[in-house]
């Protein structure tokens, strides 16, 4: 027992608090930012405009274009780096950075798990504007702090400038370093994320349904000499099908998750051939499955396995995780029917269309923007199936990024009005 501890104990465990990143190949910038997303521009802007000397920026910009930026260090309100100028022996840089509070964190991991684009986003490697918005993750001016051991007491010198500048691609890489930067491992903010879909995701189980009628063992034993009694009525079917129970890992068996899967399936199939008849998978295309496959398993939060769901099946249809999170919304909001109105413009005839912008506009609702089955305001967007259902979606401001929400509605008023809350 006690040889068994010390082999634990000598066993290095992983630092989600520190992470290095071996040296960035040279590379120019063609057209003068180093940066290539949203995130890492701002980072370099925050330096930028607190600068005292440009031409001091443009020296360190051509250093981190030359490669003279050594392997880089990150940790919690800290990346450092070693920096080679003009002389043989390199300088220790580093840019210094306030970490967020916990009521900060509480803001961003609320605003993260709340929205399922802003989770598929995040697994897909990006980070949504409304994110930075509301937690104040990226740095303003002033908020970076340069310091390095040369000579220079420049504000920021050559050195100091071309970590930022390389710093930068990093963000570009993996936006989970600049949470790091704020003071959260990547591990840490999954584990939290995970944790709050899933309270989330059992808030909106629906309750139990009630026990099934049984026999009382006595009675069926008391009657056994007398002859057996009449069977029971046949049991009542269910709304829905039942969930499988919960197959815990162990390594000589198969992954749970797809066990659940396999179930989950087998129950969903069998509750529609009881109440139709009928096969719903028999006329679907491969990526309609997939969604529906997707779709089915609850709570699609940050577990690993679940993450691995999505990136296998958008990977095996040349897609990308994004993609399938933003189908598996509208398929839980309208189904098959759901996911052509997400994939599927088209023009539909005079009549419920041509009518919908008056009554919103009788409503008190924004005006709308018409183009073939859709209107379209600034963050609100309303789609006519080919069921003559209208379904909602959101985006954030003036981007089109639209996603799924709510429920379809005759009524485009009505569909508005569960969206708003109203």
């Amino acid at each position: 027992m006690n040889r068994a501890r010390a082999v634990r104990a000598a066993v290095p465990r992983h630092d989600d608090r520190r992470r290095s990143f071996p040296q960035v190949a040279p590379r120019a910038a063609p057209d003068g930012r180093f940066a290539a997303t949203w995130w890492g521009n701002a980072w370099v802007e925050a330096l930028e405009d607190t600068a005292l000397d440009p031409a001091r920026l443009a020296r360190g910009k051509a250093y981190a274009g030359r490669g003279h930026v050594d392997a880089i260090t990150v940790t919690p309100g800290r990346v450092v780096a070693y920096v080679h100028g003009s002389r043989p022996r390199p300088y220790r840089t580093e840019i210094r950075m306030r970490t967020l509070g916990d009521d900060g964190w509480e803001e961003f991991l609320d605003g993260a798990a709340a929205r399922p684009d802003h989770i598929a986003a995040l697994l897909d490697k990006d980070v949504p504007h409304a994110l930075e918005a509301v937690t104040g993750l990226l740095p303003a001016p002033g908020d970076l702090v340069p310091d390095c051991s040369c000579p220079d007491d420049g504000y920021p010198c050559k050195h100091a400038a071309a970590l930022c500048y390389q710093a930068a691609r990093l963000l570009d890489e993996d936006p989970f370093v600049l949470f790091l930067m704020r003071g959260r491992g990547e591990q840490e903010l999954l584990a939290e994320l995970t944790r709050r879909n899933a309270a989330r995701s059992a808030a909106e189980t629906d309750a139990a349904a009630p026990p099934m009628p049984t026999v009382p063992a006595r009675t069926a034993l008391d009657a056994a000499g007398a002859g057996l009694p009449p069977l029971p009525a046949p049991l009542p079917l269910p709304d829905r099908p039942g969930r499988p129970a919960v197959f815990p890992p162990d390594p000589a068996a198969p992954d749970p998750l797809a066990l659940d899967l396999l179930a989950t399936e087998a129950a969903a199939r069998a509750h529609a051939f009881l109440t139709t008849g009928l096969d719903p998978v028999a006329a679907l295309t491969p990526w309609q499955d997939a969604v529906r496959l997707a779709a089915a398993h609850p709570g699609s939060g940050l577990t690993a396995s679940t993450r691995a769901l999505y990136r296998g099946l958008a990977q095996a249809l040349d897609r990308t995780p994004t993609d399938l999170a933003r189908a598996v919304a509208a398929w839980r909001q309208g189904g098959a029917e759901g996911l052509a109105v997400l994939e599927e413009a088209w023009d539909p005839p005079a009549g419920p269309f041509d009518r919908a912008r008056p009554a919103l506009l009788a409503a008190g609702l924004p005006a709308f923007r018409p183009w073939r089955n859709r209107l379209s305001a600034s963050s609100l967007q309303l789609r006519l199936g080919r069921d003559g259902l209208w379904y909602g979606y959101e985006s954030d401001a003036d981007r089109e990024d639209w996603w799924p929400r709510g429920h379809p509605d005759p009524d485009p008023v009505g569909t508005l009005d569960g969206l708003l809350g109203r």
